[in-house]
């Protein structure tokens, strides 16, 4: 059964937005099409009243390009198209586009490759050449589900069968992919198989991105699906990372799939967060102590982030709604962490438990200078003290992160995040007011650094292509092993062989072709031309490519009363071994 990709002209906001993406991609390629056409001619040209033309021309196309690739920013930047449609409030998460591909018609070039390799007549393998075609059809538009997962896995699997019986390291092919880049539309194009398979692989995490970004977060469920997708992206990344290489592309370069490989991980830190949040239900010190290093974690891991997309070739790639995002997180979080460690340090309840103790005396980077901590936890007032400490970093870092998020137009626009940066400030600075006595001549102390820590390190699953079995659509031509684009086979020879008291005159053995192992001298078979080492093909024009030793002696016997026709080939060379 084929499986089948979205409807591309259906309305849906998802596929407005795809549908956007590929007009704007296909308006990047032709101002650069023009851009080089311009460039060309102005090295060219010695006439400096066409040197000044094609400059003002130039700058144009320039100024077009730019404005074109703004657009595309901020459609890469639609996150809200891939959040969930839940009514609850969760800080949104970054999801990937698609990387978009123009339609490529194989067609032709395998017929050719069919004819001229297999010897064997293309329009016989029609309908598999329809097949492969409408599978590539498919996989450009995948639901984002798990069929679209399929689809597209299906796809990348189906290449390596491909790859082995139609490209070869002696002849390439002659098809061109191109594919756009998923942040910049601009687009890219190689012959090399593995850049469509890199693609395929990219979209797949991608996929994986939209999948978490949908989830209702507001469950323990819709959490673990959430993380599983984040991982299974982050998996996706580091694959293609660490075995594509060269790709044309920047969003397919190591330290761009290390960017993302970064804030997938730091994606699912955030889900690990939500879920400890979840099911925390009490605000006893030590469930808050723990809750308050969850998200130190979370900034830290999403500084780690930000870091990598400050790296040289990173920084004037990433989207700078990405950039913001990203950085209004990390404050964020670590607001939040100050938050719930002014909560701990406040609560009332009975901390004398060695637990909470031993808890507290690793709760900081360093050990903070003044009184000792055991003090500290024994002292109201100096509790207080160090709680409203917590709480003026919180409003700090909340001010922090409502300053940024300010300051990108399309943040901006995002009223769910608006609403979590002021609704988790409103509650510092109502706490950090509660505590704030006029009578406080003391001036609050900075608050020490909370040491991270979690009860979940993200995991990086690898992508598991096992999961999606395929069947050669071009399982035809023979068993893979031999008839493959590295195996080089003489012309296929049809030779007619009378039965005669000595039987055929030859031995055969194997199966899957089978093999005339050896050719009786002065029999029937060598002066037909049989020689040893050939490989039978067909029998009376039945193929017998797949055939076992036993099927190929049944139907020489079944000719013994008249001359039968066999039809051989030899195998001249074979490049590399086919796994």
């Amino acid at each position: 059964q084929m499986l089948q990709g979205c409807d591309p002209f259906a309305q849906t906001q998802r596929s407005k937005l795809q549908h956007r993406r590929a007009r704007i991609n296909q308006q990047i390629n032709k101002e650069m099409l023009m851009r080089a056409g311009a460039e060309n001619l102005f090295r060219a040209t010695t006439n400096n009243k066409v040197k000044e033309t094609v400059a003002l021309e130039l700058s144009f196309v320039n100024s077009n390009l730019q404005l074109l690739k703004e657009e595309l920013e901020e459609l890469n930047s639609n996150m809200e198209v891939y959040q969930t449609d839940s009514e609850t409030i969760n800080v949104p998460m970054i999801p990937l586009g698609l990387k978009e591909t123009k339609e490529a018609d194989f067609t032709v070039f395998i017929q050719d490759f069919i004819c001229e390799h297999y010897a064997e007549d293309s329009s016989l393998y029609d309908k598999e050449i329809k097949e492969l075609m409408e599978l590539r059809q498919a996989m450009r538009t995948p639901s984002r589900n798990q069929a679209g997962l399929e689809l597209l896995m299906e796809y990348y699997n189906q290449l390596y069968y491909v790859d082995q019986r139609f490209f070869s390291t002696h002849r390439n092919l002659g098809v061109h992919f191109h594919w756009y880049d998923s942040l910049t539309g601009v687009p890219s194009c190689q012959r090399a198989l593995a850049f469509e398979k890199g693609s395929v692989l990219f979209n797949i995490g991608a996929l994986f991105t939209q999948i978490g970004a949908r989830q209702d977060r507001f469950t323990t469920v819709g959490i673990d699906r959430a993380i599983d997708a984040f991982q299974r992206a982050a998996g996706a990344f580091n694959y293609l990372k660490e075995n594509f290489s060269n790709a044309p592309s920047l969003d397919m370069s190591a330290s761009s799939l290390c960017m993302l490989v970064r804030l997938m991980v730091a994606q699912v830190q955030e889900c690990v967060f939500e879920r400890v949040m979840l099911t925390t239900r009490d605000t006893h010190f030590l469930s808050q102590l723990h809750v308050a290093q969850e998200a130190a974690r979370v900034s830290d891991v999403y500084q780690l982030v930000q870091q990598t997309m400050s790296q040289p070739l990173m920084k004037d790639y990433v989207p700078f709604s990405w950039v913001s995002m990203v950085q209004v997180k990390c404050e964020h979080f670590r607001a939040v962490a100050h938050y719930h460690a002014a909560v701990a340090l406040l609560s009332a309840d009975d901390d004398e438990e060695e637990d909470a103790q031993k808890a507290f005396l690793q709760f900081y980077v360093n050990i903070p200078a003044g009184p000792p901590l055991s003090h500290i936890l024994h002292d109201p007032e100096k509790r207080r003290k160090l709680g409203k400490a917590h709480l003026r970093g919180a409003v700090i870092r909340h001010e922090e992160a409502l300053r940024v998020h300010s300051l990108c137009k399309i943040l901006r626009k995002m009223d769910i995040l608006q609403d979590v940066l002021s609704l988790t400030h409103k509650l510092s600075l109502e706490k950090y007011s509660e505590l704030d006595h006029e009578d406080d001549f003391d001036e609050t102390a900075e608050a020490p650094e909370i040491k991270s820590h979690t009860q979940q390190k993200p995991d990086i699953t690898p992508p598991n292509f096992s999961t999606v079995q395929v069947k050669d659509i071009f399982h035809r031509l023979g068993p893979l092993s031999l008839f493959c684009a590295r195996a080089r086979w003489g012309p296929v020879r049809v030779v007619g062989l009378q039965w005669g008291d000595g039987g055929l005159g030859l031995t055969l053995r194997g199966d899957a072709p089978v093999l005339v192992a050896g050719v009786v001298p002065g029999g029937c078979a060598e002066e037909a031309g049989l020689r040893e080492g050939d490989y039978i093909v067909a029998v009376d024009r039945q193929d017998c490519k797949w055939a076992k030793h036993g099927e190929v002696v049944r139907m020489l016997k079944s000719c013994s009363d008249r001359t039968v026709e066999i039809s051989v080939a030899t195998l001249h060379s074979h490049d590399t071994q086919v796994s």
